[in-house]
C-alpha cells in the first residue's frame, strides 16, 4: 500500500474505558500513516482509560460520541479488544447500532481480539468466516459464524484477528480493505 493509500478517508475507532491499549494504537498509527482522518468514538465525552492486559494503560481523549455521529460520517470502523471494552459497547444499543450500519453501508470493518463480541450484538456474523481471542469461538459459531483460529481472516471487507501478536497483519489487512472501501453486498 501507497503511504496514502487512505488519503480522504475517515475511519472511527469505537471503544470505551478497558480496551488494550494496542489493539487501538497499532491499528490507529497504521491508519494515520496511510493518510486518513482517524476519530476516537466512545459513549461519552471526555477520556477513556487504555489497558495493557490488567494494568491500566493511558487514558485517551474521545473525539466523538456515538450519539453525534453515524456509519455515514466514515469510510471504515475498528473494534479493539479488552475484555471491558467490548462487553459494555454491546450493551449500547446506540453503539450497537452505529456498528450494524458499517455492515448495512457495505463498509469495511476491522475487529481485534475480544472487539468481535459487539459484532455479535450486531448480528452481523451470521455466514461469515471469523477469528478472535479463544474464549469467544462458541460464541461467534452460536451467532452463526464460522470461527478459523487464524493470524488474520477476511471475509468481504471484515477483518478479524486474534490477539496483539497479531497486529502486524491485522493492521496491514484493515488498510488494504479501508484502501478498497464499499463491497458486495450481504446479506443481512
Amino acid at each position: 500500500m501507497s503511504s496514502n493509500s487512505l488519503e480522504g478517508k475517515k475511519i472511527a475507532f469505537l471503544a470505551t474505558c478497558g480496551f488494550e491499549q494496542v489493539e487501538l494504537t497499532d491499528p490507529w498509527e497504521a491508519v494515520k500513516e496511510a493518510g486518513a482522518t482517524v476519530h476516537l468514538v466512545s459513549l461519552k465525552s471526555g477520556e477513556i482509560q487504555g489497558m495493557h492486559h490488567d494494568k491500566k494503560g493511558d487514558t485517551f481523549t474521545v473525539d466523538k460520541t456515538v450519539d453525534e455521529v453515524s456509519a455515514e460520517d466514515y469510510d471504515g470502523l475498528v473494534l479493539p479488544g479488552g475484555v471491558a471494552n467490548p462487553d459494555t459497547l454491546r450493551t449500547n444499543e446506540t453503539a450497537v447500532s452505529f456498528v450494524r450500519d458499517f455492515f448495512k453501508q457495505h463498509k469495511p470493518v476491522a475487529a481485534i481480539c475480544h472487539g468481535p463480541w459487539t459484532l455479535i450484538e450486531a448480528d452481523v456474523v451470521r455466514d461469515r468466516r471469523v477469528t478472535s481471542w479463544p474464549s469467544l469461538k462458541t460464541d461467534l459459531r452460536n451467532a452463526g459464524a464460522q470461527w478459523v483460529d487464524e493470524e488474520c481472516v477476511v471475509d468481504e471487507g471484515l477483518v478479524t484477528s486474534r490477539r496483539p501478536d497479531d497486529l502486524p497483519a491485522f493492521c496491514s489487512k484493515a488498510v488494504e480493505e479501508f484502501a478498497e472501501g464499499i463491497h458486495a453486498e450481504q446479506s443481512m
